[in-house]
This record gives structure tokens, C-alpha cells and sequence, in this order.
């Protein structure tokens, strides 16, 4: 295997005009909203249903990670390759990185070896700029609510104590997640109590990734849930008159971002949810204006095939009515090992009793995805410390489940290290006439369908609502929020709400400690354990491993 980073592999690629890339797809010049060289804002005049529906469209999940993740992205985008390779028409359609794991557990989000998308280092920090719109957007209407708190002409009587919405930034920083604002005197407004999530937590990033148009951005914008009066009536963001406001700020972030791999096939990058605290994938337009310019579209949800997957499936594609045509589910040994009981230092040296033992977190994962009706795929991304009978074990166990496993060796080769597993795909995808069905009915109740995800998905043998919880279902049927989906707020450690169980837990129960409301979206958020929205930094944040030199030129960014 090569021992390049990231970075240096990125650099070293001559680029092509993304006027060229665009060609490819048989877009016209005009079209092109250009950011430079190498990226471009793509018109949502682009989308054609009729393609929609004639194209295929491949998920890439994963087994539950262990910290580092087991490259989704990385497998994403080389699969995208291989496809390329076997003369399929293909392009990836992924998430925009955050800023907060950038620069503190994870590092770079565009893929990794000879598997990304460029230009990298752009991707990777400020882009195009829609997290900063979506930022802006968020905290205008912040300081909507706070500036109405103290008017004397348009006030609506909103009661401070009862206000949901939270300010925003796109970084890690825990000492943001409970403040005091409105402090120094009358002319600073009203001292109430309030807070910041994480940028990619916000409902104006969930409602971006679930628009359809910029007519639906509007309304959705317009319904989100800010809180009650002194006389306990809703307030919404269109009784601030704020959704005009808001998708002003938008206009730009709402058009897909076209950019390439480092093999100058296409990729869309759009909207950048996390899936243990949103719904964890790109946005609904970027998805079908991927199907309505390929054959094949490959897309990636965040985290494990519980969190990430799931969400996909049961609020994105319904929302949208998409038909997945398969599921590439990842397992890397590393994370079999740990969920077989390795220690830290045990899980780069090779060890089969480990990886046995770990498999039925694979095996779990497997299950759910055909409970939607779809038959996975499971690619091993290959590294170098794994062994022959590592591989072969997994392979061979995933073929007693009638499930074919394939090497993935797209870091270290691109798009020749996986066109075993394109073929694969392909065969899932022309072999199976899949008719994706999702787990349940919207219509259903809030608390069963909580607990189907909880029983079904995660395995947990119930569901205990905490009082606080309780009170929020009552909250959500006055509102008349029934109907909405579910985005479960869950640890991506662990199939339960406690991180520290590995593997297959049985004979759990999942704890419902609070729900929120994202009206906008049309989803209810039920946060499970200790889930935070605003993460922190680890003790060694990745930034510490960032150098930029005299001449611009950035090391330590993958």
C-alpha cells in the first residue's frame, strides 16, 4: 500500500475544468454557476422526474464505527470509480463536510487515498458556503425572536421560557452548549437563557436537505416551531415574518455543488447533516439531480446502517419517493475486531476469535437493510493489517446469509480496487427487482413509531419514555405534529443508547429523555441517553496536526 497522505495525493492531481466535468453530463456552459476553476453551482432547472425515475440509486451505510469511522466516503467515491471503470454511467452525491469534526476527531471528510473528491482542501473548509448560510439564516431568525422579545410595536407576547431555538456555528465547542444572553442593561434586550448547537444539527440544514424547491424552502422555513405564548399559543417563524428573510440568505446554498473525483468522474456535494443528531444525509435536490444525470447515482448516509441508513430510508426517501436499488453495507476488520472485544491496542493485530465475535454486528446490520426490502452488498474496505483469514471468514460467513462480500481496495488503487464490488452492485441492482418499503407508516402514532425503530433496528426489548418526554409527546398532539417522521438522537458507538455496548446487544432498553420539534422539516427528534448537539473537542483535537506554510500550502488537512 502506498504510504502517501490524503493531502499529498490531492495536490498532486492536475485537475480538469469542471466546465469539463460538466460536458460529461451533457451540461451546457450557461448553465454553470462557476466558484472558481474546479467547482460550480449546478441550476435546479436541471432535475427531470422522468430520469428520476429510470435511474438507479446505490446507498453506502456502514457496521456501527469505532471513532475514526470505517470510510463510507472513502468506499462512496471509489465505488463511484469502479462503476466508471466497468463502463457504467456513475456519479457520487455525498454530504459537505463540517468544520467541527475537521478540525477535531476526524480530520478531512472528501474520501481518502485514491478514493476522493477535489478539490479536497476546499471541500473540506469553507467551500461554496453553504454551512455559512445555513449558519446565518439560523441565527437571523435568533435574533428575530430576541429583538421581538422587547418590542413595543409588533410584540407577540412570546414567552422566553418556552423558546426552542438555538443559535448555531460550525464548530466543536462545548462551552457554547448552555449560555446567558441578553446581559448588560435594557439596551442589550432581555436576559433569558439560551444556547448553541452545532451547525449540521440545525433545522435550517435538515429543512435545506429536505426541500424540494425553493417554493417548499419557503414554507418549510416559515413553519418552524420557535415556541408559546404567555396564553400558550404556537409562535412560528412566519409569525416573525422570517422565511423570505431566511431564504434570501439561501438562494445560493439551495443549488447542488458539482466538483470531481481524482479518476474526473462527477460528484455532488450538498447539505451536511450528521445522522447521530439529524438525519445524516445530502440534500433531496442533490439526489435527484444526481438520477436525473446518470445512470447511477451513489449516495452515502452518515454513521452506522442504524443512524444513518435508517433515516434515509424512512424519512428521506419517502419524502422524496425514491427507490433505492441496494445497499453497500461497509465493515472494515478494525471495527469487527473491536466489536468483538478488542482492546485499543489490540485492533490493528490480526486476530480471529475477535473477528468472530464481532461479526453479529454485521450480521444485525445485514438484517435491517432487508427489512426495507433491499439486499445489501457488504464491502470490506481493506487495510493493510488485516489478514487472509479475516477476510475470509467475513466472506465466507456473508455468503452463508446469502449476501456476497467484496474486498474494497479503493484508498490504495481508486477505481481499479473496486470494480469487484461494482460488479457486485450492478448484479444486486439488475439481478433484484427491488421494491424498497419502509418500516412504517408516518401516519402512525409518535410513541409506536419510536418503538418500532427502537425494537426493530436497534433490537432493543423496549422503550422507557422519561417524564419530560411524556410531556413532549402531549405537546407534539396538540400541535397536530403526528404525522411526522422520526429522527432518532442516538450514540453512533452502539446499537443502544449506552455508547460502551459492543456488538449485538440483547435484553436492552432505550431511554427517550426529551423530543423535539422540527416542524420545518417535518420530523420529531426523540434524544435518546446523553446525546449532546453540540459536540466537543477531544483531548488532542486534529487541528493540533494542521501546518500551513509561507506560501499557503496546507498539511495535515486529511
Amino acid at each position: 500500500m502506498k504510504h502517501l497522505s490524503d493531502i499529498s495525493i490531492a495536490q498532486g492531481k492536475e485537475l480538469k475544468h469542471i466546465k469539463e466535468i460538466a460536458a460529461k453530463l451533457g451540461i451546457q456552459e450557461d448553465d454553470l454557476e462557476m466558484y472558481g476553476k474546479y467547482k460550480a453551482k449546478l441550476p435546479l432547472s436541471l432535475i427531470d422526474e422522468d430520469k428520476i425515475k429510470q435511474n438507479n440509486l446505490v446507498l453506502v451505510t456502514a457496521i456501527t464505527p469505532t471513532p475514526a469511522g470505517e470510510g463510507k466516503t472513502t468506499v462512496t467515491i471509489g465505488l463511484t470509480e469502479g462503476l466508471n471503470k466497468i463502463g457504467k454511467q456513475a456519479m457520487a452525491v455525498l454530504r459537505e463536510p463540517s468544520l467541527g469534526p475537521v478540525f477535531g476527531m476526524k480530520g478531512g471528510a472528501a474520501g481518502g487515498g485514491y478514493s476522493q473528491v477535489v478539490p479536497m482542501e476546499d471541500i473540506n473548509l469553507h467551500f461554496t458556503g453553504d454551512f455559512n448560510a445555513v449558519e446565518k439564516a439560523n441565527n437571523l431568525l435568533a435574533a428575530l425572536i430576541d429583538n421581538n422579545l422587547q418590542s413595543t410595536c409588533c410584540n407577540l407576547n412570546l414567552d422566553s421560557r418556552t423558546i426552542l431555538w438555538k443559535r448555531v456555528i460550525d464548530m466543536n465547542d462545548r462551552a457554547l452548549r448552555k449560555i446567558t444572553i441578553g446581559l448588560g442593561g435594557t439596551a442589550n434586550g432581555i436576559p433569558r437563557e439560551d444556547g448553541f448547537d452545532i451547525t449540521p444539527a440545525s433545522e435550517v440544514m435538515a429543512i435545506l436537505c429536505m426541500a424540494e424547491n425553493f417554493k417548499d424552502l419557503k414554507e418549510r422555513l416559515g413553519a418552524i416551531f420557535i415556541g408559546f405564548t404567555f396564553g400558550r399559543k404556537p409562535i412560528f417563524a412566519r409569525d416573525l415574518k422570517a422565511q423570505n428573510a431566511m431564504a434570501i440568505l439561501l438562494k445560493d446554498a439551495i443549488k447542488p455543488n458539482l466538483v470531481q473525483t481524482l479518476e474526473e468522474n462527477p460528484a455532488i456535494l450538498h447539505g451536511g447533516p450528521f445522522a447521530n443528531i439529524a438525519q445524516g444525509t445530502n440534500t433531496i435536490i442533490a439526489t435527484k439531480m444526481g438520477l436525473s444525470l446518470s445512470n447511477y447515482v451513489i449516495t452515502e448516509a452518515g454513521f452506522g446502517a442504524d443512524l444513518g441508513a435508517e433515516k434515509f430510508l424512512n424519512i428521506k426517501c419517502v419524502a422524496a419517493g425514491l427507490n433505492p436499488k441496494a445497499v453497500v453495507l461497509v465493515a472494515t476488520i478494525k471495527a469487527l475486531r473491536h466489536h468483538g472485544g478488542a482492546k485499543n491496542e489490540e485492533l490493528f493485530t490480526p486476530n480471529l476469535e475477535f473477528v468472530k465475535a464481532g461479526f453479529c454486528n454485521l450480521e444485525k446490520h445485514i438484517e435491517n437493510i432487508r427489512k426495507f426490502h433491499i439486499e445489501p452488498v457488504v464491502a470490506i474496505n481493506s487495510f493493510t493489517n488485516d489478514s487472509n483469514e479475516e477476510v475470509g471468514f467475513i466472506i465466507e460467513e456473508c455468503k452463508k446469509l446469502g449476501v456476497q462480500a467484496v474486498v474494497s481496495e479503493g484508498w490504495e488503487k481508486g477505481g481499479e480496487g473496486t470494480k469487484d464490488l461494482a460488479k457486485a452492485v450492478v448484479n444486486v441492482v439488475e439481478a433484484t427487482k427491488t421494491q424498497f418499503k419502509p418500516l412504517y407508516d408516518w401516519k402512525s402514532p409518535i410513541q409506536e413509531k419510536i418503538e418500532i425503530i427502537a425494537k426493530e433496528i436497534y433490537g432493543a426489548d423496549r422503550v422507557d419514555f422519561d417524564k419530560k418526554a411524556k410531556l413532549n409527546l402531549k405537546r407534539i398532539d396538540r400541535l397536530g405534529f403526528n404525522d411526522f417522521a422520526i429522527c432518532m438522537a442516538k450514540t453512533q458507538k452502539s446499537f443502544s443508547d449506552n455508547e460502551f455496548i459492543v456488538g449485538r446487544p440483547k435484553g436492552f432498553v432505550v431511554t427517550v429523555r426529551e423530543i423535539e420539534i422540527a416542524a420545518g422539516a417535518r420530523f420529531i427528534i426523540p434524544i435518546l441517553g446523553q446525546m449532546m448537539r453540540m459536540p466537543g473537542l477531544p483531548g488532542v483535537p486534529a487541528s493540533e496536526g494542521m501546518t500551513i506554510d509561507d506560501n499557503g500550502v496546507i498539511s495535515g488537512l486529511s
